[in-house]
């Protein structure tokens, strides 16, 4: 009796689980298609030992911009058909894919984590964050990307990733301010080698 007991509370406890692990990816999906635009302070590191910092621009679908500041002369745009990576100190621009970067489901109009496209490889929580690694069915020479979530309000605050090189690459957000207006030129590339920086590092 005591046996069937233990098993039946393990049961339920698993299904409430899973029941639980369900709503909260439904929300990770809703807080992320109700996603409109979006500006940040970001800052990255890389499992190398490199950083960098700078600004981020978003607004869906498919457009952004990561304005680098000194010393790492690297922009990108990307206007919703193609992302450019200009390496300012090469005078160097590279077009990149949108299907070549696992961070472009955070651009998509529509995210849909059901085991098809996109799958859950790793979920965590507490009580301050929300952590899940996602794969692609599909993803050629992609990685799979953890987005990590702080609670109370929900709120997209870091991604990770592993380049081709297998270097981990995060990127954390600060200031994040969410469906605001972005003027349309932010998402067109000129070539900056010659221009003024538009980043403007804080104090």
């Amino acid at each position: 009796m005591k046996k069937y007991l233990l098993l039946l509370a393990v049961v339920l406890f698993c299904g409430q689980a899973k029941a639980q692990s369900a709503e909260n990816i439904q929300k990770i999906e809703d807080y992320l298609n109700n996603i409109k635009s979006m500006e940040a302070t970001f800052v990255q590191m890389a499992s190398n030992g490199a950083t960098a910092e700078g600004r981020l621009f978003i607004e869906k679908p498919n457009k952004i911009r990561m304005e680098y500041a000194e010393p790492t002369n690297v922009l990108i745009v990307g206007d919703g058909d193609f992302i450019v990576y200009n390496d300012l100190d090469l005078d160097q621009v590279t077009h990149i894919d949108y299907d070549d970067i696992p961070a472009s489901l955070i651009l998509s109009n529509k995210v849909k984590i059901d085991g098809k496209k996109l799958k859950v490889i790793d979920f965590y929580q507490d009580s301050g964050s929300t952590s899940i690694t996602l794969d692609y069915a599909e993803k050629g020479d992609i990685g799979p990307i953890t987005l990590v979530f702080a609670n109370n309000p929900m709120e997209l605050k870091q991604w990770k990733i592993v380049d081709p090189q297998s270097v981990e690459v995060t990127v954390s957000l600060y200031d994040a301010k969410k469906d605001i207006e972005i003027d349309e030129d932010v998402f067109k590339f000129k070539n900056q080698k010659n221009s003024s920086r538009n980043f403007r590092k804080k104090n």
